[in-house]
């Protein structure tokens, strides 16, 4: 978007910086969620049925840390390129992930861990 159809190319180079500071977020709690996958040895997958309801680490903060680095993500990526229009994808993304996958995951989830699912569900915020 930012490249084909700028609304707008603010020159600020001090975004380039928050850009940076985002990216790094978004890759450390990605990495720190799949730490927690690999610890507990369930899939990290969305298809695939997971074997161990993970409640720890950033798993406390909210329901998808590594769906929230991935919009981390694309917000340093947009503020990279620098092009208002690139913000839309962010502003997107979060509605296509939960329909795309997050739905899915916790419908598997509940059919898995059954109340223990509804509590966390209950107690911890889906973003």
């Amino acid at each position: 978007m930012g490249r084909f159809a700028p609304l707008w190319r603010p020159e600020l180079p001090a975004l380039n910086v928050v850009a940076l500071l985002l990216a790094g977020m978004g890759l450390a709690l990605a990495g720190w969620a799949i730490l927690w996958f690999v610890r507990r040895r369930t899939p990290i997958e969305p298809h695939e049925t997971p074997t161990c309801l993970i409640v720890e680490g950033p798993f406390r903060l909210n329901r998808n840390p590594i769906y929230s680095a991935m919009t981390l993500l694309l917000l340093a990526l947009a503020l990279w390129n620098g092009a208002l229009s690139a913000l839309l994808t962010v502003g997107l993304f979060p509605w296509v992930i939960t329909r795309r996958f997050i739905h899915h995951e916790e419908r598997a989830l509940r059919d898995v861990f059954g109340a223990q699912a509804e509590r966390y569900f209950a107690r911890t915020r889906r973003w």
